[in-house]
């Protein structure tokens, strides 16, 4: 799936769904609250971003994305130590209540630990852990990804704040209505924490890489690499933004709030065309 002036191509499956929904009068589903974070680290003069493909069985199997997931039940644990931005100005950026923006917020850190085991917390507000790649931590990580513990409780467990200005907000963005599973997602940017590497750790993805976002973008262009609107769009609006610096300027202006639902169009002649709306 490439970018042009006419929208997206898409894959030969959502079309498919498309053109059931729309031949069964379906009822779009609910969408679920989830977050996602683009992890950056420097690379020479140039910077990359942290992507994973999704195992086959998920919904948007074999799809390259970044590490995310619904928001759970225990991200709104209420004793969840916080440094950065309070909820209350989170809720302004994201466009909802305080205790949904903190929820949002805590599932995107509690999402990139689970899923590339780097850890957005520290002992104080100015401060973040070292690497967290040890047997303890990954003993931690897998009673996390169980829900055998929540991630404010992990925290507390080890004295540790969550890191909230380590993560800014970007966009959000809607599943399509023909998708039977359907998300409303917030992306957000976060640096890789000095210290820290990512870790394959996830059992929903079967590949995972650090690549630069320009060369992301031209390895989908080519076919090499299948990725949805959302992850298209992304990786060219931090292209564009030119640097690590750059990127942390257009964050401070993005529309976070305002959801992006991409719309397939299915004429009757022609390429089916994801349009963004």
């Amino acid at each position: 799936m490439t970018i042009d002036s006419d929208g997206f191509a898409a894959p030969a499956a959502l079309v498919e769904h498309a053109r059931r929904f729309r031949a069964e009068g379906g009822t779009p589903a609910v969408p679920r609250v989830a977050a996602t974070v683009l992890l950056l680290r420097p690379a020479g003069d140039d910077f990359e971003v942290y992507v994973i493909r999704r195992v086959a069985a998920m919904a948007f199997g074999g799809m390259y994305a970044f590490p995310g997931g619904g928001v759970d039940r225990s991200d709104s644990q209420a004793h969840l130590d916080w440094a950065g931005p309070e909820p209350t100005e989170w809720a302004g950026r994201l466009g909802v209540a305080p205790a949904a923006a903190q929820a949002v917020v805590c599932a995107a850190a509690r999402e990139v630990f689970e899923e590339a085991g780097v850890l957005l917390a520290g002992p104080d507000a100015a401060t973040v852990v070292g690497d967290v790649s040890g047997d303890e931590w990954e003993a931690a990580r897998q009673d996390l990804e169980a829900r055998r513990v929540g991630f404010a409780d992990l925290l507390a467990g080890r004295r540790l704040t969550l890191r909230s200005d380590l993560l800014l907000p970007w966009s959000r963005w809607i599943t399509p209505e023909f998708e039977p599973r359907r998300f409303d997602t917030y992306f957000f940017v976060a640096l890789l924490p000095e210290g820290q590497r990512t870790r394959d750790v996830s059992g929903e993805a079967d590949h995972t890489m650090w690549i630069r976002p320009a060369d992301a973008l031209a390895r989908a262009e080519a076919g090499e690499l299948t990725m949805l609107p959302p992850t298209l769009v992304t990786l060219a609006q931090v292209v564009a933004a030119g640097d690590l610096a750059g990127v942390a300027r257009a964050a401070a202006d993005r529309d976070a709030a305002t959801p992006v639902t991409p719309r397939l169009d299915l004429p009757d002649d022609g390429e089916p065309r994801f349009v963004l709306g």
